[in-house]
């Protein structure tokens, strides 16, 4: 399987993390763009220093994890920036409101929006992971589009009702979703009806 992951400005690093390391783990090519905001998002997160190079983030992020490309933001000689490219699915996490807006409004400024409207022009799997809270009219008017347009809106928002015990746990319910819309089997969360 053949999956974009961009990563934009939005709280949720850890998530990000999480769904490169299962895709990695399932056999999945992974094509990676992270937008300036994105890269201080994961740096501060994860590494707990806003200030490292973007380069040293992203080795960083990428590190072991074996079918994993990393693109330029601007590298629209990138596969994902194709319709005719083969591509299985885009997601995009986590998904600032800024990109939410963006590709609401038809527009393009980078590679993770170029992908993003592949995704919906080709009829393709699209999962938008936003995390922000609380939203505005036109937050929730931008998210009403693109799920018009044929993406998944999946918030970060991890339930409790499957016993989590550590932010881990919690991680890995809202990753199991993810997962689960892009049809990548996993157990990293018990199913409904099981103990």
């Amino acid at each position: 399987m053949r999956v974009f992951l961009g990563i934009t400005g939005a709280s949720g690093a850890p998530y990000a993390a999480r769904l490169l390391e299962a895709l990695s783990g399932a056999g999945c090519e992974v094509g990676i763009a992270a937008s300036a905001a994105g890269v201080e998002v994961l740096a501060t997160e994860l590494y707990g220093d806003a200030s490292l190079p973007r380069d040293q983030v992203l080795e960083r992020f990428v590190a072991g994890r074996d079918g994993v490309t990393v693109y330029g933001v601007n590298d629209y000689t990138s596969p994902y920036a194709s319709g005719s490219a083969r591509v299985d699915a885009y997601v995009v996490c986590p998904c600032s409101m800024s990109t939410v807006g963006t590709l609401a409004a038809g527009a393009m400024a980078n590679l993770i929006h170029r992908a993003a409207s592949v995704a919906l022009k080709e009829g393709r799997k699209l999962v938008l992971v936003p995390r922000e809270t609380p939203l505005s009219s036109i937050h929730l008017n931008g998210l009403a589009t693109l799920q018009g347009a044929g993406a998944t809106i999946l918030f970060a928002a991890p339930g409790f009702y499957h016993g989590a015990e550590t932010i881990d746990d919690l991680v890995d319910f809202v990753v199991a979703r993810i997962l689960d819309q892009l049809g990548v089997e996993n157990t990293l969360t018990p199913r409904w009806g099981q103990s």
